[in-house]
């Protein structure tokens, strides 16, 4: 039998259209993409490509730790980018959070990111 949970937290940034942050499901969390919105300003991150990228991964570590997870549980990363000129600053900040093990990943650029933002991520987890 499947178990399918949306998971919300309060601490990110709210869906802006019909979707979920997450959805668990048996032992595993789908996070929706997350932009750099930073909810305490409620602003989007642009000074920099480094400090938007921590902010998105601010935002996915908030969603997995509300579904019982967390970033060290990440098997799956889909990176969205809107300029691979910037792929080595993203990918420095990247590689601080996924130091140890790090999980697969693909990344592709892409035309546009809603609210003007330069990266969205994506991950799957597990929550064993």
């Amino acid at each position: 039998m499947s178990i399918r949970e949306v998971i919300t937290a309060k601490e990110a940034p709210a869906p802006i259209g019909p979707y979920s942050q997450a959805i668990k499901a048996n032992d595993l969390i789908f996070t929706s993409g997350q932009i750099g919105f930073d909810v305490t300003k409620g602003i989007l991150v642009q000074d920099s490509i480094e400090n938007e990228t921590r902010q998105v991964l601010e935002n996915v570590k908030t969603i997995l730790a509300s579904a019982g997870s967390s970033i060290s549980k990440v098997v799956k990363v889909t990176v969205f980018i809107t300029d691979m000129k910037n792929f080595q600053m993203m990918n420095s900040v990247y590689a601080q959070y996924f130091s140890e093990n790090p999980p697969a990943r693909s990344c592709v650029e892409v035309g546009a990111l809603p609210r003007g933002a330069r990266v969205e991520i994506e991950t799957i987890a597990t929550c064993k």
